[in-house]
């Protein structure tokens, strides 16, 4: 297929002579799925389809009725303001009380929750010249205190998480763009040059809408002072209970739910702690639980679990969660201005590119694939590895312990005593942190004996998963402090690229200056980088833009900025009795609402 004819093909789709699915069944002839037909479709400015609800299925007649609905995520949200998020635990924990304007479902398609209809050329939601989209907000709908839905909220919500003094892990999603109420139920956003993939504000995960009248007074300074970061007033399927961070989260059916005879169950609870084994356990074994989130558990040991019947477990296919170790391009163990890995303060070893390719090369990601993960992932060289359409063909991983000692011998790192490799009097050890689990604990365990081979001294700690992933700005063994080398852990991504690249670019960088809310968590500084990425936020040709993003990824790639390990499925613990449609695009809560029991 050339550039030409894929050209030809999107025109043809927008003139109504090309069937949309034969257009997807086209691109899945050359290996490329669903998603990437829609996002390419969609930055073109083709209309979206009718949408598939994730539960097309269920057709309820009436709410309730469905008992209590147990979920379990070893994890446990410590925050339910989604745009205070710093993992998927938050992101799901705040998803039973809050919604977007819109919603991804598992094939690519943009899918209405707060929204009306989805905007498109053909509609007139979406402006030619790429600068603006116009949103029809549903009508009736009431938040869980009985006020109201309309534009203001939806304007807060811009103002709210666009202030950089809110210090929102979404503000990504709301700078350089104005929002404007149009009337009661209809919003413009207006971009300050062409945005080609516009469904970022007020889509998906960081698209949630908070109510003005709850949040208006605690904006900015006071953001981390509201009441509602703990205690949710949303418009969701769930209305809030109680909260014990780290613990539990409780609630109970929305009376006035928007979408008709839903939910099915009369409460929920989400359950946190323990780990990834006891919560597959759990479900498969004991039928304590309902559902248990991300199970991060051999695939051996998730087949014997399946053998009693009492669940299965469910591998969602698409998707962009990759697990992938980090480097910190800043010195944890320094401390400049009251800070540790400051901007200020270049990381001493970690600097030299050649240093992180020996590195990269002491990765045996075929071992890991194989014996650690099976079902669940696919060892990848790419930091963006779908929708396939961003897939890029110009790398390849190595694994390769000797031209890792030989690249660092060549560099000047000499074998000392006891074989471990020293440079100008400094040896070479690092620490390599992820969270407690046994997948990572393994993975941590091989890279440590490759690079033992090769003369480097890795020190592994695992850190609980609600330490980790905590958002508490005091802890000093969270991922957003990076107090170590390396560190490793699950990305997820997107259907459009750009917000995986964000992790990536130097405004993004988390430090003492925004709270560590960054999302550039290895404090990644490349020029050329970041040009290709404001190059790609206002290229509108989708085929070009795809290939602005493979240009970033092979940058990250080639310049050892990064280790790419496993392309993962998202793998839950289903209860044999439990129908619980899912999208990997929005995570597992994002049709909450079409759950049911039979």
């Amino acid at each position: 297929m050339t550039e030409t004819e894929l050209r030809g093909w999107i025109e043809a789709v927008r003139r109504g002579a090309l069937p949309r699915r034969a257009f997807v069944q086209r691109l899945a002839a050359l290996g490329l799925g669903a998603p990437a037909a829609g996002s390419l479709l969609l930055a073109a400015g083709v209309a979206q389809g009718q949408p598939t609800p994730a539960g097309n299925a269920y057709k309820p007649t009436k709410a309730g009725g469905g008992g209590l609905l147990r979920l379990l995520w070893w994890q446990g949200p410590t925050i339910l303001n989604p745009h205070f998020t710093t993992g998927q635990k938050d992101t799901d924990g705040s998803r039973l009380f809050y919604e977007p304007l819109a919603d991804w479902d598992n094939e690519g398609r943009l899918v209405p929750q707060l929204a009306a209809e989805i905007p498109s050329l053909a509609n007139g939601g979406v402006a030619r010249d790429g600068r603006s989209v116009v949103w029809k907000l549903k009508k009736g709908v009431q938040w869980h205190d009985g006020t109201p839905f309309t534009a203001d909220d939806v304007v807060f919500t811009w103002q709210y998480a666009g202030n950089p003094a809110t210090a929102a892990t979404s503000i990504g999603y709301y700078l350089d763009r104005t929002v404007e109420k149009i009337d009661s139920h209809t919003v413009r956003v207006v971009f300050k040059q062409p945005t080609p993939f516009w469904a970022h504000t007020f889509v998906g995960a960081g698209g949630e809408i908070l109510p003005r009248h709850v949040f208006g007074p605690y904006t900015g300074a006071k953001s981390r002072e509201a009441p509602a970061n703990l205690a949710p007033v949303g418009t969701g399927p769930y209305k809030f209970v109680a909260f014990k961070p780290g613990d539990l989260v409780q609630g109970a059916l929305n009376p006035n739910y928007h979408f008709p005879a839903r939910p099915h169950f009369d409460r929920v609870e989400m359950k946190g702690g323990g780990d990834a084994v006891s919560a597959a356990r759990a479900v498969l074994q004991t039928g304590e639980y309902d559902f248990a989130w991300n199970i991060q558990v051999e695939d051996e040991l998730i087949k014997r679990m399946e053998s009693g019947g009492k669940g299965r477990a469910h591998f969602v296919p698409g998707g962009a969660d990759l697990e992938f170790i980090t480097f910190n391009h800043t010195d944890p163990n320094r401390e400049v201005d009251g800070e540790r890995s400051s901007l200020k303060a270049p990381h001493p070893v970690l600097s030299d590119p050649v240093v992180r390719q020996a590195l990269s090369l002491l990765v045996d990601k075929a071992s890991i694939e194989k014996f650690i993960y099976g079902r669940a992932g696919v060892a990848t060289a790419n930091y963006v590895d779908n929708p396939p359409v961003y897939r890029s063909p110009n790398t390849k991983w190595e694994f390769n312990p000797e031209k890792a000692a030989a690249l660092l011998e060549g560099a000047g790192w000499k074998k000392g005593k006891g074989g471990l490799r020293e440079k100008n009097g400094r040896p070479l050890k690092l620490l390599f942190q992820t969270s407690t689990n046994a997948l990572r604990q393994k993975t941590q365990a091989l890279v440590k004996q490759a690079a033992q081979k090769a003369g480097v001294e890795i020190e592994i700690k695992a850190i609980a998963g609600s330490v980790f992933f905590s958002t508490d700005v005091g802890n000093p063994d969270t991922y957003g402090k990076f107090h170590a080398d390396l560190q490793m852990y699950t990305g997820g991504g997107t259907i459009d690229p750009a917000r995986v690249m964000l992790r990536f670019v130097s405004w993004e960088a988390a430090q003492k200056a925004n709270k560590w809310s960054g999302i550039n968590l290895s404090r990644h500084v490349n020029p050329e980088f970041d040009r290709l990425f404001r190059e790609a936020e206002r290229e509108l040709d989708p085929v070009k833009r795809a290939t602005l993003f493979v240009r970033m990824n092979d940058l990250l790639v080639q310049t050892h900025a990064v280790i790419p390990v496993i392309q993962r499925r998202s793998v839950a613990a289903v209860s044999s009795k439990l129908v619980a449609p899912v999208s990997a695009w929005v995570g597992d809560m994002g049709f909450l609402r079409d759950w049911y029991r039979t």
